[in-house]
């Protein structure tokens, strides 16, 4: 067997044992669930889940927004090369009018942001309780300024976003052509989505999600960066630039689903608790730190 195809092998085992394990401790022990919790065991998950939201942040922000906005602008300039897009390369249009620093990556972003509003709001208008059997009524003390339904389809979305981000951070590790590369892009990532994973867990508890639901997110999430190495293999295979553009978009799309979630659900819920300012701004920075370090290699 080729040495780089092993590597990439090794990685994708790596990539789906790792962020499983760190997924499956919050959803299957108990002492992570804040509805038992009391005192210090209370201010404790609470930390937690402070962290955990500046891990979201850093996520959001210094990875899938950085992403989605360079994949987009790359294959912008590749077709501009290719004369395949409607603009010259010093951003004027073909019929003379200026669009040179027109936010194409930023309006995309912008798009997934109100696609995840208008369905949320479709759904919370027409059947609100469509989503309401994810929910664990024991779970739901900490919710109960919010309809049901927000908490189930905001944790829903959640997973979907981080799960789509993921399937690109594993294609990125499947098509690299040198072994030295594959690897240190796969202990950046496997750092990151063990991290991210424990997080998404442990808003899966808050939210109220059942414990079987709790359990396949994970699974699900954890076989995504595995699936994208899978596919990126079989593209190294293939000489076709594919369709890059479509796949830029879609991850601007999941990013800007996830800045809804980001900033409309997770660090909300963590400001209201109940624990000082100072507390919650160190943790939440705590996270976002981590991220923003794990973006210089990832």
């Amino acid at each position: 067997m080729d040495q780089l195809l092993a590597v990439k092998i090794g990685c994708l085992g790596g990539l789906l044992v790792v962020p499983l394990l760190c997924g499956l401790i919050p959803t299957q022990i108990k002492w992570f669930q804040i509805n038992m919790a009391r005192g210090k065991h209370r201010r404790i998950l609470s930390f937690i889940g402070c962290f955990a939201a500046g891990v979201f942040l850093g996520a959001c922000i210094m990875h899938m927004v950085a992403d989605a906005l360079g994949d987009i602008q790359e294959e912008i300039k590749k077709r501009q090369r290719q004369g395949k897009f409607p603009y010259k390369q010093n951003g004027t249009l073909e019929n003379g009018d200026n669009s040179e620093g027109y936010p194409f990556g930023e309006l995309v972003i912008s798009l997934g942001f109100f696609l995840v509003f208008v369905i949320e709001s479709t759904v919370l208008h027409c059947c609100p309780q469509a989503v309401h059997s994810h929910g664990d009524q024991e779970n739901q003390d900490d919710h109960k300024d919010q309809p049901e339904a927000h908490n189930s389809f905001r944790a829903f979305v959640l997973f979907l976003s981080l799960s789509f981000h993921s399937i690109f951070e594993g294609l990125a590790i499947g098509v690299q052509k040198e072994m030295t590369a594959a690897v240190q892009l796969c202990l950046a990532v496997l750092i990151h989505k063990a991290i991210v994973a424990f997080s998404l867990a442990m808003k899966l508890v808050q939210s109220g999600t059942q414990t079987f639901w709790r359990v396949l997110y994970v699974v699900f999430f954890s076989l995504m960066s595995p699936a994208g190495i899978g596919v990126g293999i079989g593209v190294s295979f293939s000489n076709g630039d594919g369709s890059g553009l479509a796949q830029a978009v879609l991850e601007g799309v999941a990013a800007g689903t996830f800045l809804y979630v980001t900033f409309l659900e997770i660090l909300p819920y963590e400001l209201r608790s109940h624990e000082s300012s100072l507390s919650k701004f160190f943790f939440i920075f705590l996270g976002f730190s981590i991220m923003a370090i794990i973006a210089i290699w990832a």
